[in-house]
C-alpha cells in the first residue's frame, strides 16, 4: 500500500504542477504592421506606458493602464510595478478579448503580456518596437490634447 501512495503522490504532484506549466501559453510577439493590423480588425489596444508617456500620443482608440507607476521617496523617484495593473485592466477587458499590449520600445507590454496570460487571459499579443515603432512607420496618433 506504502508504494500505491508514493505513485498517487507522483501523479497529484505532476498534475497540480507540471502539466499546467506545460500547458500555459508563452507570450507572442508580433511585428508593428500585425498588430496595426489586429487593431485595425477589432482587438483591443492595451497601452501600459505610464499617464504621462500616454498623455504625448497613442494610437486611436487605445486604454491606458500603466504596468509601471512613478514613485516618490526618501531614496528619490523611481518606477515601481503597479500592484492594481490586473484589477484594472480586468475592468476594462474580459479574459476572452482580443488584446494587443504595447509600451515604448516592447519591454514592459512583453512583461505585461505575460501577466495577462498567466492571469487566464487567453487572446494577448505582445507589440514589437512598441510605440517607436508605431510613429516611425506613420500611423495615426493621436495626442491627449486633441481629446479634450
Amino acid at each position: 500500500m506504502g508504494c500505491c501512495v508514493c505513485h498517487l503522490t507522483v501523479v497529484v504532484l505532476l498534475l497540480l504542477f507540471v502539466l499546467p506549466a506545460l500547458s500555459s501559453e508563452s507570450a507572442v510577439t508580433v511585428d508593428v504592421h500585425a498588430a496595426k493590423g489586429f487593431v485595425d480588425s477589432g482587438h483591443k489596444y492595451l497601452d501600459v506606458r505610464t499617464v504621462e508617456e500616454f498623455k504625448k500620443g497613442h494610437p486611436w482608440n487605445a486604454l491606458n493602464v500603466p504596468l509601471l507607476k512613478d514613485c516618490f521617496g526618501h531614496r528619490g523617484s523611481g518606477r515601481e510595478k503597479n500592484p492594481e495593473f490586473l484589477e484594472q485592466v480586468s475592468l476594462i477587458c474580459d479574459k476572452d478579448d482580443h488584446i494587443v499590449v504595447g509600451c515604448q520600445s516592447g519591454v514592459r507590454s512583453l512583461q505585461a503580456t505575460e501577466e495577462l496570460l498567466k492571469a487566464g487571459f487567453k487572446h494577448v499579443k505582445n507589440m514589437g518596437g512598441g510605440y517607436v515603432a508605431w510613429v516611425e512607420n506613420g500611423f495615426f496618433v493621436k495626442a491627449l490634447q486633441e481629446e479634450l
